[in-house]
């Protein structure tokens, strides 16, 4: 996610009965299982984006339920703020990735080094945020106009 749309989320443009639903649905959607690992542990609510690097337009697409570990992966940046700060074991995220995937350190590596170099380059640019489908449901007063255009 590019820095200039970090806290733009429709967790936080909704209100919290709309988000609770939201979540719900996507764990009920998923068997209330991880939708990557299949872990049957507690469930995170994902938002899936889809980003169009020539217009700088990041779109919500959906969500997904997401184990602890598969969503520290999606989020892997933050994953590593939260590991300097001693709030996660970022071994374990890394560990986690190569057991579901079947790879080892240097294929981690290399998506990582991928996943940093797109969001290098998706931060030199302001984006627009657009809620999509989901965009009735945001409430003007609570959605995060960040830097760049305003959250639609």
């Amino acid at each position: 996610m590019p820095q200039s749309s970090w806290y733009s989320n429709l967790r936080k443009a909704v209100s919290r009965q709309a988000w609770d639903k939201i979540r719900k649905e996507a764990y009920r959607a998923c068997g209330y299982r991880c939708g990557i690992c299949g872990a049957d542990e507690r469930l995170e609510c994902h938002e899936r984006w889809a980003y169009d690097d020539e217009n700088r337009v990041q779109r919500l697409l959906g969500f997904v339920a997401l184990c602890a570990l598969c969503h520290h992966v999606k989020h892997i940046g933050l994953a590593h703020i939260l590991a300097q700060q001693g709030q996660l074991a970022y071994e374990q995220v890394v560990a986690h990735f190569m057991r579901v995937n079947g790879c080892d350190r240097e294929t981690f590596d290399a998506h990582e080094a991928h996943a940093i170099e797109v969001w290098t380059e998706r931060s030199q640019h302001p984006w627009t945020v657009e809620f999509g489908a989901y965009a009735a449901l945001v409430n003007p007063t609570r959605a995060p106009a960040r830097h760049g255009s305003p959250v639609l």
